[in-house]
């Protein structure tokens, strides 16, 4: 079992290698500039590696990166061998990352956000007080009540 910052060194090499040989060294139009390599996480036993990627594009441009991916594993993972000189090249897995959805997902909530509060914003703008402007008692106006009430029970 080796250790968090060898397995950590391992997913940052394997990351860059795998970016530089899509964006240089694979001619398959599937795959192009589109594919951006966002993370690397490599297990402790350092024999498989999952790779997470993002595609500029709509879904069938993310469907047919996926499989141009799946198409060059074997060539990644004999560049990433070459590149680590490690006794075992680790297996690749490809995964989409969820980064955009989450962050279009956020964007909405805040579009949401913001429209609430224009709305109340709007509504809030000719409203007045229900009661006084201070609806707080001063230290002085007690002790007059109170003086008042005790006349009043008398």
């Amino acid at each position: 079992m080796a250790d968090n910052a060898r397995a950590k060194k391992l997913a940052d090499l394997i990351r860059e290698v795998v970016a530089q040989k899509l964006q240089r060294g694979i001619k398959d139009p599937r795959l192009g500039t589109h594919v951006t390599i966002t993370d690397t996480r490599v297990t402790g036993d350092l024999r498989e590696a999952t790779v997470f990627y993002t595609v500029y594009g709509d879904d069938e441009d993310r469907a047919s990166a996926a499989a141009g991916l799946e198409s060059a594993k074997g060539i990644l993972r004999s560049a990433v061998g070459a590149a680590a000189g490690t006794k075992f090249t680790p297996t690749l897995a490809f995964v989409p990352d969820a980064l955009p959805e989450n962050a279009k997902t956020i964007d909405d909530l805040l579009d949401k956000a913001r429209a609430s509060d224009a709305k109340v914003r709007e509504v809030s703008s000719g409203a007045q007080y229900a009661g006084e402007a201070d609806p707080y008692r001063k230290p002085g106006e007690d002790a007059d009540e109170a003086d008042d009430e005790g006349r009043a029970a008398e």
